[in-house]
């Protein structure tokens, strides 16, 4: 029931809160989500030529796609509200706004070419991804930000103390989330998306940042994007059409609990 509420409350009006309130987005945040989106793409498209490669399972290669390519919200919502505060904030939340839908359409189509059973509809694809509380939620601050609608000071109130709970219980939600048992079921999916995700991943983002020219304030919080573990509702993808549920399971676990150490590496390594 916290995660739900997390995930439908708590994390929307975060989310509402910070666009509502943003500065116009500049070109150099454009920069960035294109510097994100690039990294994504790119890291897909390696796992894919490694499947022609290593003879991986249907079902295991699209946890490992989810192991490779998503990440864990509430993990780089707190990390960046942690680190950089609120200027940060808003740049990682104009990130997630457009990177969210478009590796949910990855990991359907990834699902849909590789499960047989599972086959894509524009129609479903389209209607999970305009029902996510998340990708609602920035577009109705990013509406109020952009129609400079006044929002009356209850709500206001409102949102800021509903803001300010859901990074806490978001964490907590992560932590509940994980499966120790599930490492000992490892294999070499579970070392390849671990690779990619947690090291490949952040070095990629590091050189497109650089080929974009962004700041240093955006290349921090790119950085920090590449360095997530993936989210824990990769599980539930997985479980709804048909991926291997124990890798998914190891993957989350082991990436989370690599993550304390290989986030603060990267930090250091590349001076964020």
């Amino acid at each position: 029931m916290a995660d739900k509420f997390t995930y439908y409350v708590l994390m929307p009006a975060l989310l509402v809160y910070k666009l509502a309130f943003a500065p116009a987005i500049s070109a150099n945040s454009i920069y960035l989500v294109l510097t994100t989106i690039s990294c994504t793409l790119l890291a897909l498209f390696i796992l894919v030529l490694l499947k022609q490669w290593i003879n991986f399972k249907n079902d295991s290669f699209t946890s490992i796609v989810q192991g490779g390519i998503r990440f864990n919200t509430y993990v780089y919502l707190a990390l960046v509200d942690a680190i950089f505060g609120d200027q940060g904030l808003l740049l990682a939340v104009i990130v997630i706004t457009f990177i969210i839908p478009i590796i949910n359409i990855l990991c359907i189509s990834i699902f849909s070419i590789y499960v047989p059973k599972i086959h894509l509809s524009i129609l479903g694809v389209g209607k999970s991804i305009l029902t996510n509380p998340l990708i609602v939620a920035c577009f109705i601050g990013g509406l109020i930000n952009l129609t400079s609608i006044t929002i009356p000071l209850p709500m206001e109130k409102l949102l800021m103390i509903l803001s300010n709970a859901a990074l806490p219980l978001g964490l907590l939600s992560v932590g509940v989330g994980l499966h120790f048992r599930e490492i000992l079921s490892s294999k070499l999916g579970l070392i390849l998306a671990s690779v990619v995700k947690l090291i490949l991943m952040p070095v990629i983002m590091f050189l497109m940042a650089k080929l974009f020219e962004l700041d240093q304030m955006s290349t921090n919080i790119a950085v920090l994007f590449a360095s997530m573990p993936t989210a824990i509702s990769s599980y539930i993808l997985a479980r709804q059409m048909g991926g291997n549920l124990n890798l998914m399971s190891s993957i989350i676990t082991l990436q989370t609990l690599i993550s304390i150490f290989s986030i603060a590496i990267i930090l250091q390594i590349f001076n964020v």
